[in-house]
C-alpha cells in the first residue's frame, strides 16, 4: 500500500471519525431538549444495537463489494443519523433511531476500514499501517468535539447547524473511501469473514481471545471518560474542551513519534506499560476538583496509554489467529469494542445519576485495572507456550 493512495483512506477515516466524535456532544444536546444522561445512554444503547447489525453486514458482504466500499456506506449512515437528530425538537423515544443509524454506520466503518488495511498489508508492516490509520482515526474522534464545541459556544452556531455540517463531512468521507477502493489494489481472503460465527470456537482457543476481551474493557474506559467529560468537570475549574484538545493532540503525536519505539519492544511488555499509564490517567481524574492540572495530566496519560495500546492489541488479535480466521478475529474484536464503547454509557449514565462522579470514576477504574490484569495474565502465559495451550484449551 502506497502512502499516496492510502491518503484517501486516511482522510476518509479522519472525517468519518469526526462524525463519531461529535456524538460526545449528544449529552449537551439532549440537555437543551430537556433530557439527561439517561437519555444519552438510551441513544448510545441503540447505537450499540446498530453496530451489531453493521458489523455482521460487513463480514458477509466485504468479499463481494470491497471493504472500503462498505466503509463508505458506513459513513453515509453516520451522516443520516446526525441529520435525523436535527429533526428532533424534544426528547422522545425516536432518539434511538438517530443512535441506531450512527451505530450502524460507525460499526460498518470500524470493521470495514481496518479490513481494507489487512487486505493491502502483510504481517511485517501491518502494525505500522494500523498505527498510521489509528492516528487519523483518533485525530477525528478527539478533534471533532473541540471544533464542534467552538462552533457552538464561540461562533454561536445552532447545534442543529453544527450537526448538519457533521453530516456533510461524513458524506465527503464516503466519497474518499469509495475512491480508495478504486485506486488501491486489494488481496481478499476467499472466505472473507462470512464464517465469523462458526470461526469463534477456533479463535477462542488461541491467544487472540485475550485482546478480544481486553478491547471491550478499554472501550469502557474510553467511552466513560469522553462521553461524560462535561459532567465530570462540572463545578470545577477544568473545561471539557481542554481535555479533548490535549487528548487528541497526544494520541496523534504519540502514534507518529512513539509508535516506532513501542513497536520495537515486545508487544506484551508494551501493552502492560501502556495500560498502567492509562490507569494512572483514570486515577488523575479523581483529583480534578483539586486542580485543573490533574485534568490536563489525565488527558495526557490517557492519550498515551489508551491511544497507543489499542493498535497493539488490535495487531495481536489479528496476528495471533490462523490466517484463515483473521477476518473473523477482527470481526469479533470490533464487536467486543462496541460492547464497551456503546454499552458502557448506559451503565455509566445510570451510575452518574445515582452514585455521582466518584461512583462513575470508580467503575471506570475497575475496567482499566481488569484490562491491565488480563494483559499481565496473557504475558505470563506467553512465557510458557505449553501453558498457553493448556489454559486456552480448557
Amino acid at each position: 500500500m502506497r502512502l499516496t493512495t492510502a491518503m484517501f483512506l486516511f482522510l476518509g477515516t479522519l472525517l468519518t471519525a469526526a462524525g463519531y466524535g461529535a456524538t460526545f456532544l449528544l449529552n449537551d444536546y439532549f440537555h437543551t431538549l430537556g433530557g439527561n444522561e439517561v437519555d444519552t445512554g438510551l441513544a448510545l444503547a441503540a447505537a450499540m444495537i446498530g453496530t451489531f447489525v453493521g458489523v455482521p453486514l460487513v463480514g458477509w458482504f466485504s468479499g463481494r463489494i470491497g471493504a472500503a466500499n462498505l466503509a463508505a456506506c458506513g459513513a453515509l449512515s453516520v451522516a443520516a443519523g446526525f441529520v435525523f437528530f436535527t429533526m428532533l425538537t424534544a426528547i422522545t423515544p425516536l432518539i434511538a433511531v438517530g443512535g441506531f443509524l450512527i451505530g450502524l454506520g460507525w460499526g460498518a466503518f470500524y470493521l470495514a476500514a481496518p479490513m481494507a488495511v489487512i487486505e493491502r498489508t502483510n504481517d511485517a508492516d501491518r502494525a505500522l499501517w494500523f498505527n498510521r490509520f489509528g492516528a487519523f482515526q483518533m485525530a477525528g474522534i478527539g478533534g471533532s468535539p473541540i471544533l464542534a464545541d467552538f462552533a457552538i459556544r464561540t461562533l454561536h452556531f445552532p447545534t442543529v447547524t453544527t450537526f448538519l455540517i457533521v453530516g456533510g463531512i461524513a458524506v465527503v468521507a464516503a466519497v474518499l473511501l469509495a475512491a480508495f477502493e478504486r485506486v488501491a489494489a486489494a488481496v481478499r481472503p476467499a472466505s472473507g469473514s462470512r464464517r465469523w460465527l462458526r470461526d469463534f470456537p477456533a479463535i477462542s482457543r488461541t491467544a487472540a481471545i485475550y485482546p478480544i476481551v481486553m478491547v471491550a474493557l478499554g472501550a469502557c474506559v474510553f467511552s466513560g471518560i469522553l462521553t461524560f467529560q462535561t459532567a465530570l468537570v462540572a463545578g470545577t475549574a477544568a473545561h471539557a474542551s481542554t481535555f479533548f484538545a490535549i487528548y487528541a493532540v497526544t494520541v496523534v503525536l504519540s502514534r507518529w513519534l512513539l509508535a516506532p519505539l513501542v513497536n520495537r519492544a515486545p508487544r506484551e511488555t508494551s501493552a502492560q506499560v501502556l495500560l498502567f499509564i492509562m490507569v494512572l490517567g483514570i486515577i488523575a481524574m479523581f483529583a480534578v476538583p483539586v486542580s485543573p492540572v490533574f485534568h490536563m495530566l489525565a488527558a495526557l496519560l490517557l492519550g498515551i496509554g489508551y491511544g497507543l495500546v489499542y493498535s497493539i492489541i488490535q495487531t495481536q488479535a489479528v496476528n495471533d489467529s490462523p490466517a484463515e480466521h483473521r477476518p473473523a478475529a477482527l470481526t469479533w474484536f470490533v464487536l467486543s469494542y462496541f460492547v464497551g464503547i456503546f454499552g458502557f454509557p448506559s451503565l455509566g449514565g445510570w451510575m452518574l445519576v445515582h452514585a455521582g462522579k466518584s461512583g462513575l470514576l470508580l467503575l471506570i477504574l475497575i475496567c482499566g485495572l481488569a484490562e491491565l490484569a488480563l494483559a499481565m495474565r496473557r504475558a505470563w502465559l506467553g512465557s510458557a507456550p505449553s501453558m498457553v495451550a493448556n489454559e486456552i484449551g480448557r
